[in-house]
């Protein structure tokens, strides 16, 4: 243990007020654990902080809330001279603290002079987003974890766009919040005496009906007819979380049939009724497989806890088949290039750990496609900049199962994706086609593109170093050929370089820890550390000239991936 962990250890024993929860967890700690809680600050990754709630500075808890509302405040106060006056919308989902930590940081700004809009119980972050340009806040902040397990909370932040701060941005909050070097010293004024002298504003249903009227046009910018929107049937879950709030309502209102899964409509912050709430997980259907057999339902649609992600999964002869992030992306941006209406050239967004065939059909119906970095917020911010040129955001959306189709949203949306792509399912039932019909129609006509993620979990210090190890590895290799296809570029994000046929070019993204290795035919791996979790994530992608190829050939390819991670 090196001393600047010991002194933060010894700050927090020593300080008399601490919270007894956490103050009896530090005394049961041992060596190990103490210092996992200390060894590090908890630090901005892809998703804002994400962390175990706990005792340390390396966990979330009220004092770490604190400091970083602290250091944000700070950062916007330098950014926005009309702060004050402009204020914050914070918003959170179910998990366990999270109205203790949204409360926190409302305190902290509104004691500082500066006005906070706070929802009262708990609403989506698509919904937060909206809610800071339909009131022209100066931030927001979303207290959530979205879809890690039950011993996470998160601390997302937001510009006055709705969108979540980019590294350069981010990074001046982390400053501000790593000058801070007692997070008990930090004064703040009663929450409910805020709240009584006006300077913490409860908004729920203003900003739920302006925002759900805005969602509900979604499908109305669509070049088609639907006519019997009852010839679907829809099982839909929320998995616990903060869909539950509008989701059900919302499909109705469309005219749609909606079986909800009641026991996974109540808000639960242990998600007791399942094993992980991320609809990536074919787990998380259990019970909507099992309630869609009952009804005979066409589609199930799980959503996150913070509703920005959504899953789905179609009734076949042989059960319901879940699809993938990139194959429903690709299923929803078909359907939009050829029916929805267009004022300019449209730019699709995805990532790059995104399927290929974004930019095949992008291509085929004279679209441009563009490629971010992994997170929604370069999505939001490439979009923002679009405002007042010749071009308009089309479609935006990740192989992590976040989409956004209208960007008064500035994140991934599952309250609008959901509508829209009910629309679509309805729309092609009157054909007399699935969404899986659908995605095989496009296989044919643009080639077999298909992914696969995996996920390796390395927790705390020692995860981190192996972590760290495994990506210098890959970094410093330059494979030839990998599983018997030859590797054409290798593109190292860390350091900017794009390096083919024995060349090196920048790349013009911003710099983040990924490397990524091309084939010669245009498939791909890339891997890749989670910003929200101890993971190492390894994406592939690959086209073949049928489905068993390419599946054969991903299989081929993750084998030795692994293979050679093991032996590092």
């Amino acid at each position: 243990m090196n001393d600047y962990t010991a002194q933060k250890i010894s700050q927090w024993k020593n300080y008399a007020k601490l919270d007894p929860l956490l103050k009896k967890e530090l005394e049961s700690l041992s060596p190990e654990a103490l210092e996992d809680a200390f060894y590090e600050d908890l630090a901005f990754g892809t998703g804002g902080l994400r962390g175990i709630i706990g005792v340390g500075t390396n966990r979330m808890n009220i004092y770490i809330v604190r400091k970083t509302t602290l250091g944000f405040y700070q950062y916007l106060e330098e950014h926005y001279p009309d702060l004050k006056r402009k204020g914050v919308v914070i918003s959170y989902d179910c998990r366990h603290f999270s109205q203790t930590f949204a409360r926190a940081a409302s305190e902290v700004l509104a004691s500082r002079g500066v006005r906070v809009y706070l929802f009262s119980d708990l609403r989506p972050t698509p919904e937060l987003s909206f809610a800071i340009r339909h009131l022209k806040a100066a931030g927001g902040i979303m207290i959530t974890a979205s879809h890690n397990p039950p011993i996470y909370n998160g601390y997302k932040v937001y510009d006055h766009e709705g969108c979540q701060l980019i590294p350069e941005f981010a990074d001046e909050v982390i400053a501000k919040v790593n000058e801070i070097t007692d997070p008990f010293a930090i004064e703040v004024v009663p929450f409910e005496q805020l709240v009584a002298s006006g300077m913490i504003s409860l908004i729920d249903k203003t900003v739920d009906e302006v925002f759900l009227a805005r969602v509900s046009q979604v499908p109305m910018h669509f070049n088609v007819e639907v006519n019997n929107k009852q010839n679907i049937k829809i099982v839909f879950t929320p998995l616990h979380g903060t869909a539950s709030v509008h989701m059900v309502k919302l499909l109705e209102t469309h005219g749609f049939k909606v079986i909800p899964v009641q026991e996974q409509m109540i808000p639960d912050p242990n998600f007791s009724t399942v094993v992980s709430p991320n609809p990536e997980e074919a787990s998380a259907f259990a019970l909507a497989i099992r309630l869609g057999e009952e009804v005979d339902a066409d589609y199930l649609i799980a959503t996150d806890p913070d509703a920005d992600r959504m899953g789905i999964a179609v009734k076949t002869k042989n059960g319901y088949q879940l699809l993938t992030g990139n194959q429903t992306g690709a299923i929803m941006l078909y359907f939009l290039a050829q029916y929805k209406t267009r004022k300019k050239k449209g730019v699709v967004f995805n990532t790059i750990v995104t399927s290929n065939l974004a930019s095949r059909i992008a291509e085929h119906f004279d679209l441009r496609l563009a490629q971010t970095l992994t997170g929604f917020k370069f999505i939001g911010t490439e979009a923002k900049r679009l405002e007042k040129t010749d071009e308009e955001f089309f479609f935006g959306f990740e192989e992590s199962y976040g989409y956004v189709i209208e960007d008064f949203v500035r994140d991934k949306d599952a309250l609008q994706s959901t509508l829209a792509l009910c629309y679509m399912a309805s729309f092609y039932k009157e054909q007399g086609k699935t969404l899986l019909d659908v995605l095989n129609e496009i296989y044919e006509k643009f080639g077999y593109y298909l992914e696969d993620v995996h996920n390796i979990t390395l927790i705390g210090y020692e995860g981190k170093k192996r972590i760290d190890a495994i990506m210098r590895y890959f970094q410093e290799a330059r494979f030839e050929e990998f599983a018997g296809k030859k590797i054409a570029i290798m593109e190292d994000y860390d350091k900017g370089v794009r390096y083919q046929e024995g060349n090196e070019n920048p790349l013009t993204l911003p710099q983040s820890l990924v490397v990524k290795n091309i084939f010669d035919d245009g498939g791909w791996f890339v891997l890749r550390p989670s910003g929200t979790e101890p993971k190492l994530k390894i994406y592939i992608a690959i086209v073949g000239k049928t489905i068993s190829d390419a599946k054969s050939f991903i299989d081929k390819l993750k084998q030795e991936i692994i293979s050679i991670i093991e032996r590092i």
